[in-house]
């Protein structure tokens, strides 16, 4: 029996975070269109060789969400990507999720596809060697229209669902209701709708019999919109996220990440520096760490492009975003 709870925390080891290299083609052919980089197969799996087959990266990552074409790529150093991340002790996962399509009962609203053959699929990346899941569900703010409780309530089923199906195939999952940074609205309300999505979700999660204890959280932080015209600063950030969350998530959980949606690298690595300062000063009772995609690669793709001769600078620059990002989250 793997002891799912020990899995969960050992993605907390103090410093180290999770690299979210989950994008799906379509998110890897858009994010390296923007840096003028042509897409295929091999490029995409040359774009996951660049973060993963990284040296030192064990140093800063206690885990990797893969991507399930990544699951069965290799690096250049012809090992299989989950075999390589594990020999070095890194945790490879996977997103299972199968994206968002409009939600019929509200159509301006997303709700999560996956769960079909999802038992299968599990059992096929288990022997591919995933530790640990991931399934996204995407919130989105519109003044005080949106989200809508059916909505909330339809999503949180699902994260539900997909909870119980994992930790019945003995890997560990990862619940990410995703509050979209899109929109004009405040940071106040960003933190009641993180209050009442984490609300609603635990109430489903208890209907389904999962167990809190190896339950790992992905969070956005409580932001003003992005089209608000606000700037939040740091400690705005940190007490708004901190008492949405203290408020709304079990301490038995086995922590949360936070990931960091749209927020530039300085701002996710500064955001992120000043809530583990307030979780300390709150003693918040679970451990908090990052689960970052974009804040953490964005850099070094700017300076990769694609070419194989750039891959040493990207690396270094990649190499200290992520010293910068565990060194904010050890507060």
């Amino acid at each position: 029996m793997t002891d799912l709870v020990a899995t969960a925390r050992s993605l907390f080891a103090p410093g180290k975070g999770i690299l979210a290299a989950d994008e799906s083609v379509h998110t890897a052919t858009t994010r390296l269109s923007h840096y003028g980089i042509a897409t295929s197969a091999e490029m995409r799996r040359q774009y996951r060789d660049l973060f993963l087959g990284a040296e030192g990266i064990e140093e800063y990552l206690s885990g990797v969400i893969l991507f399930s074409e990544t699951l069965s790529q290799k690096g250049n150093d012809k090992k299989a990507f989950p075999k390589s991340l594990a020999a070095r002790g890194v945790a490879p996962g996977v997103k299972v999720d199968l994206g968002t399509e409009p939600f019929p009962s509200s159509p301006e609203e997303l709700i999560t596809q996956g769960l079909l053959d999802l038992a299968e699929r599990l059992q096929m990346y288990k022997k591919q060697g995933a530790l640990f899941t991931k399934w996204r569900a995407v919130i989105r703010i519109d003044g005080d229209q949106l989200p809508t409780s059916v909505a909330l309530h339809e999503n949180a089923k699902r994260l539900a669902s997909y909870a119980k199906e994992v930790q019945t195939a003995g890997l560990v999952p990862i619940l990410e209701p995703e509050i979209l940074l899109e929109g004009t609205h405040s940071r106040m309300r960003s933190r009641a709708v993180i209050e009442e999505t984490m609300q609603t979700v635990f109430s489903v999660l208890e209907e389904h019999s999962v167990d809190r204890a190896s339950v790992i959280i992905k969070t956005s932080m409580a932001l003003s919109g992005a089209e608000s015209g606000k700037k939040d600063t740091p400690e705005e950030v940190a007490e708004d996220t901190l008492s949405a969350l203290i408020a709304s998530v079990p301490r038995q959980v086995a922590g949360i990440v936070f990931l960091s949606g749209g927020q530039t690298p300085d701002e996710a690595t500064a955001n992120l520096a000043a809530i583990a300062k307030h979780a300390k000063r709150a003693n918040a009772p679970w451990p908090l760490t990052f689960s970052y995609a974009r804040a953490l690669q964005d850099e070094a793709l700017a300076l990769w492009k694609g070419k194989e001769e750039n891959v040493p600078a990207a690396r270094a620059a990649y190499l200290a975003r992520l010293a910068k990002v565990s060194a904010a989250v050890l507060g």
